[in-house]
């Protein structure tokens, strides 16, 4: 029995054991990936995960681990800092400061004003109190398929949450505006040639808060993230977000870039996404969590001296226990320092634009299934449609399950998403182009194609040619009925052949 077999040096208990315990002890609601036989990590480096038995698997899943798993140079900033002092931010440390300035230097005036919270979700609840004291006003603007965090404050305000089965929906208070997507969007480029996209989508917004006015409600702020994540690998058109600040902020607003999952770099050419959109598109507030300390829990809101004084005038004092401690500010700290020496925007952008033209040429073969690639650095999505008897773009979220079930074999990824039907790679920001890096991904993607008959006999009536066997799901739904039906769909997985790459790096 597995129970008596030998454990790993790092396993405390075997796997049937953690599963067992995990289900008793750790509430069901907490999902895990590949549920249907889930992975057992005990290691990492780098760009690789190792389970129990030693398979090492390239981690394109894992955006939190910025700079690579376990990097020397961070680890050693915690655990020296760890063994002189650890304290909160109420006694003088230079560490503090010190992050604080070099996290300010990275962005533009008049963003000079930093707050040290424990998370990406702490920091986005953190920016709401701050926009609804300095303005004064209540209603939020957030956008379609929009995921800002765990707590209460931001479920109300995340349509990837509240718009589930069991969501509660959305509160009077939050204005939805339709997600940038000009691929299957409300505003297509090609249903619409050569017109400003990023216009058309902003006005939107504008109607919202000209809305707002009409019904006698005032707007607090505008939040996106800068690049939507959860919402599938958005990439705003140009335009979008400078238009979307001036109304808001002619409606009274003020605007939050998002910057939790998509900052510090990731895009390669700019420190932050929401530069992207130009030198004179700057928020008033800005969120920063995940890669700030590469699996460390420390995040921080960054705004101008004139919303942080009228949070200062309320006389309310801001104190968060462990945000701005001397060790995560430490680790934070020695995170920038890395993604600096080492040149890591660089190599993401390079490495970033050989992933995109391998996958753009990859869809030239494959464009009954592949219908759009978009990205930018190491934020990169992979869009997998199939077209039905009219020409209408269907999500294939069965076929993204299954590119995601296959993997599992050798790279880690996931698929998101409001149809689950958009592969997403965010890779650490050390990932190369060496052979070994190469050979993983391309062995790991390599997926098998079923007969249509196969697809037939289990329901399936789309033209794409890959079946749904994994039950495979990074996000809180109430899915026993779709588990059950995976499992009848496991059994065919023998059915399959003509092996075929889908994607080939």
């Amino acid at each position: 029995m597995e129970d008596n077999c030998k454990l790993d040096p790092l396993e405390s208990i075997p796997k049937t054991q953690t599963i067992r315990l995990r289900k008793r002890h750790i509430g069901q609601s907490c999902k895990l990936f590949y549920r249907s036989d889930p992975l057992k990590i005990v290691r990492a480096e780098g760009c690789y995960m190792y389970d129990e038995n030693g398979q090492k698997y390239l981690d394109c899943i894992n955006n939190v681990a910025h700079v690579g798993h376990c990097h020397p140079v961070v680890v050693k900033a915690g655990c020296d800092q760890m063994a002189i002092l650890n304290t909160n931010n109420r006694f003088l440390h230079d560490n503090l400061v010190l992050c604080a300035k070099k996290l300010t230097s990275l962005l533009p005036e008049p963003l000079s004003v930093c707050f040290l919270v424990n998370s990406g979700s702490e920091a986005n609840d953190l920016a709401l109190r701050l926009a609804r004291t300095h303005t004064g006003h209540h209603d939020v603007i957030t956008l379609d398929h929009a995921y800002h965090g765990h707590l209460s404050s931001l479920i109300d305000i995340s349509p990837y949450k509240f718009n589930l089965p069991g969501g509660a929906g959305k509160p009077e208070w939050v204005h939805v505006a339709p997600c940038p997507d000009t691929y299957r969007g409300k505003y297509r480029s090609k249903e619409y040639p050569g017109e400003d996209l990023g216009l058309k989508y902003a006005e939107d917004v504008k109607e919202i808060c000209q809305k707002a006015k009409a019904d006698g409600r005032t707007v607090c702020c505008f939040i996106a993230e800068s690049l939507q994540s959860c919402g599938g690998q958005i990439i705003p058109p140009p335009n979008y977000l400078r238009n979307v600040f001036k109304y808001v902020r002619e409606a009274g607003g003020i605007c939050i870039a998002d910057e939790v999952q998509v900052g510090f770099g990731r895009v390669g050419s700019h420190w932050w996404a929401f530069e992207l959109q130009g030198e004179d598109v700057v928020p008033d507030i800005v969120t920063i969590g995940k890669p700030m300390g590469n699996g460390h829990p420390v995040a921080a809101v960054v705004t101008t001296p004139e919303i942080a004084l009228s949070f200062q005038n309320t006389g309310i004092e801001y104190f968060n226990t462990y945000g701005g401690n001397a060790v995560s500010s430490a680790v934070a700290l020695a995170v920038i320092h890395v993604l600096e020496t080492e040149g890591l925007r660089g190599k993401a952008e390079k490495v970033g634009n050989y992933i995109l033209s391998s996958l753009k040429e990859l869809a030239t073969r494959h464009p009954s299934l592949i219908g759009d690639v978009r990205g930018v650095g190491l934020f990169v999505g992979v869009e997998l449609v199939v077209q039905d008897e009219d020409g209408q773009l269907i999500p294939a979220t069965a076929e993204a399950q299954h590119v995601v079930s296959r993997l599992e074999e050798h790279v880690l990824i996931s698929a998101d998403g409001p149809d689950r039907n958009v592969l997403k790679l965010k890779p650490p920001m050390i990932i190369t182009r060496t052979k070994e890096d190469s050979r993983v991904m391309e062995n790991g993607l390599d997926c098998k194609q079923n007969k249509e008959s196969s697809r037939k006999e289990h329901g399936y009536s789309s033209q794409s040619k890959l079946m749904d066997v994994s039950n495979v799901d990074n996000r809180n739904e109430n899915d026993a009925e779709e588990d059950v039906q995976m499992k009848k769909k496991r059994a065919s997985i023998d059915e399959t052949n003509n092996t075929g790459n889908l994607i080939e790096l």
